[in-house]
């Protein structure tokens, strides 16, 4: 196993610590046997969720728990976002569960442990001492579309994971509420954003998809193998997972995805090695993605002008925490620049439509 290529957690940022005497007591009596006190580290690469590692001298576990400070009704459910990954297991690389606790006496919110799941994650750049070739990377990309292929062709009514969503009339959910929860994050310094939430509300597809979607499928929440690396063994992050379109849950991903020619903002936001040589651009991804789907859409306008939209209000939720000072993180103190940005990308494609 090649360690030094290995995903690192970091020491805990000041004022993110966890009550870890109460944790430990707490997980002492869910597990029999479990001995020793935890080595305590934090994943820093997320803005949502918070995510520490707790290593025991016989165990490598990890937590996940909502951030402090104002939040979503819909967001940060860790007792949706548990049983979820329990219920795919048996068809899905994900972590397998460990534990879940809603007694608010331990840390003041609802949060579960799982197991670490030892691998690559292919944050901003290639971990160093990791090189691949165009091929492989074209390689890679397919091997991620593959996987997102699998997740939406699960089969959610044998498996029983259609009760993780309120299926017909998702679309109109989404719209509906993205727009709320814009309107109610929305500070002084972000646009209004009624031209593209207006333009949505009166474009919504006629034909409406429904499957297990993941919600935030990207590189950095995929987990490679260390022995070899273009072999997906985790999924990461369920939080949004729900039943819906899977046209939709692409044009998520779409959002992330930053190409070697995009301009100088986009370049900036990237948080995954799509720039590099081999990389599918976002047309390809859209092709390959709705061949192998057998999916015919007139236009995918919609669904990235969503998918764009939704990550905007995502940027605007947490910077709002910012804003009035929920979170100290310094890396969220410009998302406001990103909202005005994604809210230009947004009418810029309406605009190419046209």
């Amino acid at each position: 196993m090649s360690q030094h290529l290995l995903d690192k957690p970091m020491p805990v940022r000041p004022g993110e610590e966890l009550p870890i005497e109460k944790i430990d007591a707490w997980l002492k009596q869910q597990i029999a046997g479990l001995s020793g006190t935890p080595v305590v580290t934090q994943y820093t690469g997320g803005a949502s969720n918070w995510t520490y590692r707790l290593q025991y001298p016989e165990h490598d576990w990890v937590l996940r728990c909502p951030p402090k400070g104002t939040k979503a009704a819909s967001a940060h459910d860790m007792a949706r976002e548990y049983h979820i990954q329990k219920a795919l297991m048996p068809y899905y690389p994900v972590p397998r569960m460990v534990a879940f606790c809603d007694d608010h006496s331990v840390m003041g919110c609802d949060f579960y442990v799982m197991e670490h799941v030892k691998g690559i994650i292919l944050r901003k750049n290639l971990p160093k001492g990791l090189t691949l070739t165009r091929g492989q990377t074209r390689q890679l990309c397919m091997q991620v579309l593959e996987t997102l292929i699998r997740l939406h062709t699960i089969d959610i009514e044998k498996t029983g994971l259609s009760r993780f969503g309120k299926g017909v009339g998702y679309v109109q959910r989404q719209i509906d509420g993205w727009t709320y929860r814009y309107q109610k994050a929305r500070t002084w310094n972000v646009p209004r954003c009624t031209f593209v939430m207006q333009w949505l509300k009166h474009n919504m597809p006629k034909q409406e998809r429904l499957c297990l979607i993941h919600n935030d499928f990207r590189l950095d929440n995929i987990v490679l193998s260390p022995d070899d690396p273009l072999k997906i063994i985790g999924v990461l992050d369920w939080e949004m997972a729900t039943i819906g379109d899977p046209l939709m849950d692409l044009g998520n991903s779409l959002a992330y995805w930053v190409q070697a020619d995009d301009d100088f903002l986009n370049k900036k936001m990237r948080r995954q090695p799509t720039h590099l040589p081999g990389m599918f651009t976002r047309q390809e991804v859209i092709a390959y993605y709705c061949d192998r789907m057998g999916f015919n859409p007139a236009d995918f306008t919609f669904y990235q002008v969503y998918g764009l939209f939704r990550l905007a209000v995502i940027a605007q939720q947490i910077y709002y925490r910012y804003f009035h000072r929920q979170t100290r993180n310094p890396a969220f103190r410009h998302f406001w620049i990103m909202v005005h940005y994604l809210n230009w990308r947004c009418r810029r494609l309406i605009k190419e439509k046209r």
